[in-house]
């Protein structure tokens, strides 16, 4: 078990060509990223596909606001939900986290899918 000190959470509701919520985990002196399609899931038993996408700078987590059009990933972002987390296993096929944000709270994890080179999961347990 890794357990560390609290690293940055958050999710960012992303409202660009189409409305899905970008989860940001601090990693390695980065914001590891995925862009989750459908609202995060709050209760076990829901699994969100969870596509990984570029890393993020810290500091990003903070940002709400426009992203002009024109630009990649054109929209309108607000924080849906933030806070801090702690890794219990944090590897290339396998995350678990220990969530305390404002909206979720608990131990999630994210899978890789097999063969699949972006595509994750992403459940409460």
């Amino acid at each position: 078990m890794i357990m560390t000190k609290p690293l940055i959470y958050v999710i960012q509701k992303h409202h660009a060509s189409h409305l899905h919520y970008d989860l940001r985990l601090e990693h390695d002196g980065v914001l590891k990223s995925w862009a989750i399609p459908k609202e995060p899931p709050g209760t076990p038993g829901i699994k969100r596909l969870a596509i990984a996408v570029d890393d993020h700078e810290i500091g990003y987590e903070k940002f709400e606001g426009e992203i002009p059009k024109g630009s990649y990933g054109a929209g309108t972002v607000k924080i849906w939900d933030n806070g801090s987390y702690k890794a219990e296993k944090f590897d290339k096929d396998h995350v678990i986290i220990d969530i305390k944000g404002k909206r979720l709270k608990g131990i999630y994890y994210l899978v890789k899918l097999k063969g699949q080179e972006k595509n994750w999961l992403f459940f409460k347990k």
